[in-house]
């Protein structure tokens, strides 16, 4: 297939899912978890739940950026912003994250901080350039796919010698998610989230490539299928996984080999490995401290770094005791098992960040319907 409409085609997604059907096994059960955002979005859009037979479910995971930022990184990017006058940048998506007090980076807008919607690295490090007398901090979120962006800005403002361009560094580190989700008590001692295997991510996959996850399938005995974002893509890795458990294989399968090889991209990796280091712990939004999860930038461009720029320490937060996001970015609990989900808590009024971003769970369920009940 070469096109975009052929990976939505209709028919082949009815002969996927009678597929699967015939070769899921009616005794047993499957559950496998899509870790990235995009195929939760995917999932949700096109209904392929709905094509799947009762014993196959798919479990969310904490594959969506903005959905693990604590709310302490938040409170820290609106420190920057109101309490040392920064020009703040980041993504669209970080603006509307709830934060401590009733804010977020838009409420703090309003209260007079400068803080402003980017699309790149690039964008920020520009205003950097056209505002000398002013600090700009991008406020830098994402996984690995985000982070070879970052460090070429960082790079740049170096070589410009550039003194008023700094990086809140919040990139964090997939394969070290997974491994937190394995190591849980709720999959590992009290079986409540059963893991039959892994939807992995695409975009980070061609950046890392498929290598990393060859230890997930060997020291945990859990497959692992990377796959494009389009329906025919996740149908067709779900059918990978449903064939891999069947035949008692623990694998790694590239359903995505139009975009991601083993290796990964060795160049951006460079890149990454030149810039940044890892920390020693990070926290996440419903996976707690997770070691060596996340990058810090380097001694070598230590000046680029926010935190030591402006001494503004990291400082955690509990989420609302209401809402459930960490649950679900664990796999424990589904968006509709949360009483604020779709009341209290709405796309137009996020109360937590897995209804901020569309690649939330709980803003997937909600924008396509997915969370109601279908008629008999």
């Amino acid at each position: 297939m070469k096109y975009v409409d052929e990976y939505r085609d209709g028919e082949l997604a009815q002969g996927l899912a009678a597929a699967i059907a015939k070769e899921a096994r009616p005794e047993r059960r499957y559950h496998f978890m899509e870790f990235c955002g995009g195929h939760t979005h995917a999932i949700s859009r096109y209904g392929v739940t709905d094509l799947l037979p009762a014993n196959v479910r798919m479990i969310h995971g904490p594959g969506c950026p903005v959905c693990v930022l604590p709310i302490g990184r938040v409170d820290q990017a609106i420190r920057l912003a109101l309490k040392h006058n920064v020009i703040l940048c980041t993504y669209g998506d970080c603006l509307r994250v709830p934060a401590s007090d009733g804010l977020s980076l838009l409420k703090a807008k309003a209260r007079g901080g400068d803080i402003r919607m980017v699309y790149s690295s690039a964008d920020a490090l520009k205003l950097a350039q056209e505002n000398p007398e002013k600090q700009v901090v991008f406020f830098a979120i994402g996984f690995e796919t985000t982070t070879p962006p970052t460090a070429v800005a960082i790079k740049q403002a170096k070589a410009m010698g550039l003194k008023n361009f700094s990086v809140l560094c919040c990139h964090v580190l997939t394969p070290s998610a997974i491994s937190n989700i394995l190591e849980s008590p709720e999959v590992r001692k009290l079986g409540t989230v059963p893991l039959d295997g892994f939807i992995g991510p695409a975009h980070v996959s061609t950046i890392i490539g498929s290598r990393p996850y060859e230890f997930f399938a060997e020291e945990y005995r859990k497959p692992v299928v990377i796959a494009g974002f389009e329906p025919l893509d996740v149908m067709q890795a779900i059918r990978m996984l449903v064939r891999q458990v069947n035949e008692g294989r623990a694998e790694v399968e590239n359903e995505f080999s139009r975009a991601v090889s083993r290796e990964g991209n060795l160049k951006a990796q460079n890149l990454v490995a030149e810039v940044f280091e890892l920390r020693r712990a990070f926290e996440w939004r419903g996976l707690h401290t997770v070691p060596y999860s996340a990058l810090r930038i380097r001694g070598g461009f230590a000046e680029f770094d926010a935190e030591q720029r402006f001494g503004e320490d990291y400082v955690s937060v509990p989420d609302h005791k209401a809402c459930e996001c960490g649950a679900i970015l664990r796999g424990v609990k589904r968006p509709q098992d949360c009483k604020l989900f779709g009341t209290v808590c709405t796309p137009e009024n996020p109360v937590g960040s897995c209804m901020v971003s569309s690649e939330g769970a709980c803003a997937a369920h909600y924008t396509y319907g997915r969370f109601r009940e279908l008629p008999a």
